[in-house]
C-alpha cells in the first residue's frame, strides 16, 4: 500500500480502498460471503481499481497488425531524432514566439517554413494542428461567404465520419458541385466559375476509389483555368507523400509500386496550385499536423486569419514536425524515418526477423508458423496497396483466436495483432526491430 500511495497519492489510494470494501460489503448482501482473509482480497484488488481510475490511459503498444499508418494506434511513430528533440525542447524553455536575433516578441508560426519550402518548393508555408485544420483554415481565409467549385466525385467522407462538404460549411464557404460522381472534365469547372466563385478545390480521395468508366482534369488544367479567370486553385492532397532519396523512383505507377499514383506535394505546387495541403503524420512520417504550403500572397491571408489562433501547433509539434523535416531535407528518410524504412522493408527482409521469432518460441505452448501475406500503408493513403510481406501465424491449443488476440492486447506492453480465417498474424512490417527480441519475453506468460 505504501508503494501503491507514493505512485498515485495517498486520497487516491484512500478511495480505493474503501470502494473496494464497499464491493466487497455488496457482494456479501448477493449472498457472495468474501473469505476469511478480507484484508488480503483487498490488496489484491486495489492496484487494478487504482489503474483503472488514476492510472495512465495511453500508453505504448507492439503495432504488429501490417497497417504502417494505422489511424488508430497514433498513425506515424516519430524517428528517433525527432522524439530526442522533442524531450530536448518540452523540457524547457524555448524561442516559440521569441525573435533571437531582435531580442524582442516573434511569431510562432514561421518555425519549420523554411525546410517545408525547401522540400517543396513553395514560397511560403504554415502549420496547424491537423489536415482537417489546415483544410478549414483555406477555405475560411480565402472562400468565406463566396462560392468553392469542387468535383461531386471529391465530396467523400473518410474516418470518423469527416466528411468534405461538412468542413466546407463549417468554414463559411458555399459548395457548388461540379460534375458526376464518376466523371468530371476540365470544362464542368470552368462553366461553374461566376462573379461569386473564390476558390477551386482539389480533394485527394483518400481511402476512397472509383474504377471503370471515370474521368478527372489533371491538376494542370485547373490550374490553367484558375489562371485564365483570375480564381486561386487550392489541392488537399492529404498524406503528405514527399518522395524520399532512393525511393519515389521504385514506388512510381510505372513500376507497380505500392504508392501507385500517389501524387508528390512538390509536383502540385510546380503546376501551379496556389494552396496545397497536407498531413504531417502519415506519409510524411512525422508529428499530427496540417502543412499549408503556397504563394505569399495566400499564406499571407491564412496567417492574419482569427482562427489561425485556435488552430496553431506547440512547441513539441514543432520540435517533431522540423526533426522530421530535416530528415527528408538531408536525404536520410528511408533510413531514419519509421514510416518510409517500413515502406521500403522487402518481404526477405521481414522473412529472415519472422523465422528468428518462430525460432524463439520453439518449445513453448504457442504455435508458429509462417504463411506469406499482404500489408498495407493505411490511414487513408495509397488506397488499394498491398505490400508484399511474411506473417507470422501463432496458436494455442486451448484458446481461440479471439481467446489468443485478447491476450495479446493484455501484454503489457500490449501487442496488436490481427485476425485472418480465424488465425491470429504477426506482420513483423510494423513492428520496431527493437522490440523482435521482447515479442517472444513477452508471449512466456503462456502456459
Amino acid at each position: 500500500m505504501r508503494a501503491l500511495e507514493e505512485r498515485y497519492g495517498r486520497a487516491a489510494l484512500v478511495d480505493a480502498l474503501r470502494a473496494e470494501a464497499d464491493a466487497i460489503r455488496e457482494r456479501a448482501r448477493e449472498g457472495q460471503p468474501p473469505g476469511d482473509d478480507v484484508v488480503s482480497a483487498i490488496e489484491q484488488a486495489v492496484p487494478a481499481r487504482l489503474e483503472t481510475t488514476s492510472g495512465l490511459s495511453l500508453r505504448r503498444v507492439i503495432n504488429a497488425t501490417g497497417v504502417i499508418v494505422h489511424t488508430n494506434l497514433g498513425r506515424a511513430p516519430l524517428a528517433a531524432v525527432a522524439a530526442q528533440r522533442v524531450a530536448n525542447l518540452a523540457a524547457g524553455y524555448t524561442n516559440l514566439e521569441y525573435d533571437l536575433r531582435h531580442g524582442r516578441r516573434g511569431r510562432r508560426d514561421v518555425h519549420a517554413e523554411r525546410l517545408i519550402c525547401r522540400l517543396t518548393g513553395s514560397a511560403a508555408a504554415v502549420a496547424v494542428n491537423n489536415n482537417a485544420a489546415a483544410t478549414m483554415i483555406v477555405l475560411a481565409a480565402l472562400a468565406a461567404g463566396r462560392e468553392v467549385v469542387i468535383s461531386r466525385g471529391e465530396l467523400v467522407e473518410i474516418g470518423g465520419g469527416f466528411r468534405v462538404p461538412d468542413v466546407m460549411e463549417q468554414s463559411g464557404a458555399l459548395l457548388r458541385e461540379v460534375g458526376t460522381t464518376n466523371r468530371t472534365r476540365a470544362a464542368d469547372y470552368a462553366a461553374a466559375l461566376t462573379d461569386k466563385t473564390a476558390l477551386i478545390l482539389r480533394v485527394h480521395p483518400s481511402n476512397f476509389r472509383i474504377e471503370g468508366f471515370t474521368e478527372r482534369p489533371r491538376l494542370q488544367e485547373l490550374v490553367d483555368i484558375g489562371r485564365r479567370f483570375k480564381v486561386p486553385v487550392a489541392e488537399d492532397l492529404g498524406s503528405g507523400w514527399l518522395g524520399a532519396a532512393g525511393v519515389a523512383r521504385n514506388f512510381s505507377s510505372a513500376s507497380g509500386g505500392p504508392l501507385g499514383d500517389e501524387p508528390l506535394v512538390q509536383d502540385s505546387i510546380a503546376a501551379g496550385v496556389d494552396v496545397v495541403m497536407f498531413s504531417g503524420d502519415k506519409l510524411l512520417g512525422g508529428p499530427q499536423a496540417g502543412i499549408i504550403a503556397g504563394t505569399e500572397s495566400a499564406i499571407s491571408q491564412i496567417r492574419r486569419h482569427p482562427l489561425m489562433r485556435a488552430l496553431r501547433v506547440d512547441k513539441m509539434t514543432y520540435a517533431a514536425l522540423e526533426a522530421t523535416l530535416q530528415e527528408h531535407a538531408a536525404g536520410r528518410a528511408a533510413d531514419t524515418v519509421p514510416v518510409i524504412r517500413m515502406l521500403t522493408m522487402t518481404a526477405e527482409d521481414i522473412g529472415g526477423r519472422a523465422r528468428a521469432l518462430v525460432a524463439a518460441l520453439a518449445g513453448r505452448p504457442l504455435r508458429a508458423e509462417i504463411v506469406d501475406g499482404i500489408s498495407t500503408i493505411g490511414g487513408g493513403s495509397a488506397p488499394g496497396s498491398a505490400l508484399p510481406t511474411k506473417l507470422v501465424v501463432l496458436a494455442h491449443a486451448s484458446m481461440s483466436a479471439s481467446e489468443l488476440e485478447a491476450r495479446l492486447r493484455a501484454l503489457d506492453p500490449p501487442v496488436i495483432a490481427r485476425i485472418e480465417n480465424d488465425r491470429v498474424m504477426i506482420d513483423l512490417r510494423t513492428v520496431a526491430p527493437e522490440d523482435d527480441g521482447l515479442i517472444p519475453e513477452l508471449l512466456t506468460t503462456y502456459g
